[in-house]
């Protein structure tokens, strides 16, 4: 018999008094009668579940991919993607279309990050830097998408903001 917690009261004739343990013969525990004295109720009470407001959160990195189908780069209005991992950061310019990568610059590279190695977020600048000459070079002068692969803006990522919103890629 499966256990269940001890019910509010248990009948003295029935067979579930002064056992340590409440179950009346149908197996299901009541309450006394009400006030009228005509029905019994369940003693347990009727559970309802409801969602709470703003109970289901989209993931950033699900939203992200969403966006992603919706922007597709070009060679003259490439896609920006960004990736910051724990310690490091990636940039590269996309066309989807001819599927080709027109820029590639992380903070690993060695003419980004210097011969005695900067911090990542001076790398982070740099890479930016190094993103606007090769616009340049290119003639791009609008992006379609700016990718930040759902990632928050941490240090790394606004370092790398600030040059390429002052080419006017970015809205500030």
């Amino acid at each position: 018999m499966p256990f269940s917690p001890r019910p509010a009261y248990c009948p003295p004739s029935s067979p579930c008094s002064g056992r340590g343990f409440a179950f009346p013969p149908g197996g299901v525990p009541f309450f006394p009668p009400d006030s009228a004295g005509v029905a019994w109720r369940r003693a347990y009470p009727r559970i309802e579940a409801t969602a709470r407001h703003g109970a289901r959160k989209e993931s950033p990195k699900v939203r992200n991919r969403r966006l992603q189908r919706k922007f597709n780069g070009t060679a003259t209005k490439p896609r920006l993607s960004v990736f910051c991992s724990n310690k490091q950061l990636y940039a590269m310019l996309v066309d989807d279309h001819n599927k080709k990568i027109l820029f590639y610059g992380s903070t690993l590279q060695k003419d980004i990050c210097g011969d005695p190695p900067c911090s990542a977020v001076e790398a982070a600048g740099r890479v930016g830097e190094e993103l606007i000459k090769a616009c340049n070079e290119l003639n791009i002068t609008e992006i379609s998408f700016y990718d930040r692969n759902g990632f928050a803006r941490g240090e790394k990522m606004m370092a790398f903001e600030v040059p390429v919103s002052q080419f006017g890629f970015l809205p500030r």
